[in-house]
């Protein structure tokens, strides 16, 4: 009797999941193709076609073809071989749990956004990188995971849910096309906390208003990140202005796909279209949500009562109205191991679009104008990227250079000074509706948002209109 009723309970807690009935339970096809997940390797067993075509995306290798960078010499460029201003890049800082005093972990690497289980990749293809691949990051709804050490000690990403055979297998059934949330906790947390980095990619896009973002708003056009930025075989659309390599060198990303070239019906308005992209008119401010970083001062450790850890000074900004530059398509990069171009101001542009008023192929953009304090070796003129994990611990900033200095030129204790650095971003996300975009006079007045001077006009292009 007690062994029937057992086996009747064990029937109702496999036929239902906690807290649904099974008319609420939601249907993924996957649920029909495999028993039981066991890594990578249930992928590849139907999609190592689809592997091998990811393992030579962006999105696995963090590097790309670079023809939108004036000074690519023909070098593929992405996040393994370039420097930005934030965490500045990833190869001293890959994967580990970084615990402070009271055995919080406060930082695991940079790989927690890269869709891999751990490995660094590699240009040549193997069984070894494709097993490597976690299709699940971005294709299964609900799906988390940590960093674990194997027996050896070495770390790599697992599911949360590795020990939970049960609990796994549901998950890895939830398999769909990427949704907005699984496209945030990347794109949304990069820089090292919400908001940070990009500025206009935000956690409230996954349910916004369409006064928060016209295009993604839940009750409204509902949008996902892929419905304008999936190509073919794994390659992402677009490229910001700030980024080094591209998925899709041949297939650009543009407005004017769903709307048309002059869309006003007003001349006036329409007539703009010619020089001033879209963006700059319907975009009139980011970090609307959370506050994004503005300057991140690495020379200045900055101690966090709160959170027992240290990081760089940063200053950071909301309801920022962007930055206005030409822009033709292509950026000019300082790339590492290059010596430093200094402005007349005496600071370095890392990223600087290229364009100006009198380029037929340059339109004025928005942008977000980033600024940083960072290392350079004073031999050799060269910027230095730096080792983060460690010093979100310890606050020791020498070190953190001096291990950043030994992954990317092999030079353990650099003689380096600080030097003021910038940064142009795109801004191409939160467009606000048609009636909330910025109006003549948010330009053309006194004090507008436009520097006419620095745009290469000697004074407010409205007045030659009006003489």
């Amino acid at each position: 009797m007690k062994r029937s009723a057992l086996i009747l309970m064990a029937l109702v807690i496999v036929t239902v999941w906690p807290g649904e009935s099974s008319a609420k339970r939601r249907f993924y096809p996957h649920q029909e193709y495999f028993d039981t997940y066991e890594g990578p390797e249930t992928c590849l067993f139907c999609h190592e076609e689809e592997a091998t075509s990811f393992f030579h995306s962006q999105h696995y290798q963090w590097e790309g073809e670079a023809p939108g960078i004036v000074n690519a010499d023909g070098e593929r460029l992405g996040k393994m071989n370039t420097m930005n201003d934030f965490c500045t890049n990833p190869l001293a800082s890959w994967i580990g749990n970084a615990v402070n005093s009271d055995g919080k972990v406060i930082a695991q690497g940079c790989s927690k956004c890269h869709a891999g289980l751990g490995k660094v990749p590699t240009r040549e293809i193997s069984q070894d990188q494709l097993e490597n691949i976690d299709c699940l990051i971005c294709h299964a709804s609900g799906y988390r995971r940590d960093a674990y050490q194997d027996e050896d000690g070495n770390w790599e990403w697992r599911p949360i849910l590795w020990k939970n055979q049960r609990g796994m297998d549901s998950i890895s059934k939830r398999i769909s096309l990427p949704k907005r949330k699984m496209c945030l906790r990347c794109h949304s947390a990069a820089g090292g906390g919400p908001n940070f980095k990009r500025g206009d990619i935000e956690y409230e896009m996954a349910d916004c208003t369409p006064d928060f973002d016209v295009h993604m708003a839940t009750e409204g056009n509902n949008m996902q990140c892929i419905d304008c930025h999936a190509g073919d075989d794994h390659r992402v659309r677009g490229r910001g202005t700030d980024l080094s390599g591209t998925d899709s060198p041949d297939d650009l990303l543009f407005c004017t796909e769903c709307h048309e070239e002059k869309p006003h019906n007003i001349p006036a308005l329409d007539h703009h279209t010619d020089k001033v992209y879209c963006t700059v008119c319907h975009i009139t401010e980011f970090a609307k949500s959370d506050k994004t970083d503005m300057v991140r001062d690495w020379s200045t450790p900055k101690f966090h009562e709160k959170g027992n850890k240290y990081s760089a000074t940063i200053t950071f900004g909301e309801n920022v109205v962007p930055e206005y530059a030409w822009y033709n398509g292509q950026t000019k990069l300082m790339k590492m191991g290059d010596k430093v171009r200094y402005n007349d101001d005496g600071t370095i542009t890392i990223m600087e679009p290229q364009g100006k008023r009198k380029d037929k192929h340059s339109k004025i953009y928005a942008f977000k104008l980033h600024k940083g304090v960072l290392p350079i070796w004073k031999e050799k003129d060269w910027l230095i990227p730096l080792a983060v994990d460690e010093f979100f611990i310890t606050g020791d900033i020498a070190t953190a250079v001096n291990e950043g200095s030994a992954a990317a030129y092999g030079e353990h204790h650099p003689d380096y000074e600080w030097v003021n650095t910038k940064r142009y971003m795109g801004i191409f996300h939160e467009v606000r509706p048609a009636d909330k975009a910025l109006q003549c006079l948010d330009c053309h007045q006194e004090g507008g948002r436009m520097n006419w001077k620095a745009l290469g006009y000697k004074e407010d292009p409205i007045l030659d209109a009006l003489d």
